[in-house]
């Protein structure tokens, strides 16, 4: 089985290419002449190592004459090779593709969409609102993060067999020291369905409310996502709103489940993010940008949470406070401008739509 997907498995590739055409010309096909030159095998061409976040000064001194001169470059890796600190042009393209370009494949489109009107009826007592949560719970995220949790001797032995599979030798490394409570005192540790739903409880949200789970396979999900459902019985998932049949082609293919849930997402009254990554940088972005740069995001503090978690004389009027503060926190960080060194995927105000002052104080100064 070849489980991985190509661009067009997940987005709309005739789509990108027309809405780009006034700037930049994309091709899916490189021509014959060139391909020649390399025995018809792109392994054969330079591949650029670019550092991350490099300027555009490096692309047009470094990149420029090989390009030039071989007609063909790869990059690779290609995300993050560009340094967030560029002109408007470069900046207006990057809104263009990403949030105009980028369209989902309309199977995933569709589907997508209908989970949505599915999410929207069931929740039709509170005004079609639902609240989503990206959770990353799945044995992987578990296993990466070296963090301990209540499973005992099943769980570490689940664990060391996981990261054995996916990272043959790197976690056993000669002289590396791996400390799980440090790892969570930090805020490190993906955060468990029964942790999530505490949050969301302290935070406000009832038995009532609407939650669609934006997650892969959840690690030990019979035992672990008890809690959460008890807490949350209108929860959904992807899995309990589509059928079988509905699901049946994109199974196998992670990006393609994930560009389901992301469409979910997108579209929910308030989006909760407990762990970092591309999903919930972008789905942040993509719904300021659709707002007008607003977006009803939690962001939890998870060092706070982790002392609040982990204190046993804790009762639940001082959790429910510290939550509540937790999340008004988050609303009053609804509109937030781009910092220099920010990423404009995650905030595309101004460089993508809000018509403010581009002068150099105003972009100095964020926006509280």
């Amino acid at each position: 089985f070849n489980f991985s997907s190509k661009f067009k498995d997940i987005y709309d590739e005739d789509y990108f290419i027309s809405a780009l055409k006034n700037d930049v010309r994309v091709v899916n096909k490189i021509p014959e002449y060139i391909m020649e030159r390399f025995d018809n095998n792109l392994t054969n061409v330079y591949n650029f190592r670019i550092k991350a976040w490099s300027s555009i000064q490096y692309y047009k001194d470094v990149v420029l004459p090989k390009l030039l001169e071989e007609k063909i470059i790869r990059i690779s890796p290609f995300a993050n090779r560009l340094s967030f600190d560029a002109p408007p042009a470069v900046q207006r393209l990057r809104c263009l593709a990403n949030y105009e370009a980028l369209r989902f494949s309309s199977p995933i489109l569709s589907l997508g969409e209908t989970l949505v009107a599915r999410m929207k009826e069931l929740s039709a007592n509170s005004g079609g609102k639902y609240v989503s949560v990206h959770l990353r719970f799945e044995e992987d995220m578990v296993a990466f993060s070296c963090c301990v949790f209540d499973g005992g001797e099943q769980e570490k032995e689940d664990m060391k067999k996981a990261r054995e599979r996916g990272w043959k030798g790197k976690f056993t490394k000669p002289g590396r020291v791996i400390r799980p409570g440090a790892i969570r005192i930090n805020g490190k540790c993906p955060l468990t369905p029964l942790e999530v739903g505490l949050m969301l409880r302290g935070m406000g949200f009832d038995n009532n409310t609407y939650i669609f789970l934006a997650s892969g396979k959840i690690y030990n999900a019979e035992k672990t996502m008890a809690p959460l459902l008890e807490m949350f019985p209108n929860l959904q998932t992807k899995e309990m709103l589509a059928s079988e049949e509905e699901l049946a082609p994109y199974k196998n293919f992670s990006s393609r489940m994930a560009a389901i849930d992301y469409t979910v997402c997108l579209h929910s009254e308030v989006f909760v993010t407990t762990q970092g990554g591309n999903f919930p940088h972008f789905l942040m972005g993509h719904r300021r940008y659709l707002h007008g740069g607003h977006s009803k995001t939690i962001r939890p503090d998870k060092r706070k949470l982790a002392l609040l978690f982990d204190n046993p004389n804790i009762g639940w009027k001082s959790f429910k406070r510290q939550m509540l503060n937790m999340r008004s926190h988050s609303d009053s960080k609804g509109f937030e401008l781009k910092r220099p060194s920010d990423s404009i995927y995650t905030f595309p105000c101004p460089d993508c739509m809000c018509h403010t002052n581009k002068s150099a104080d105003s972009r100095s100064s964020s926006a509280t």
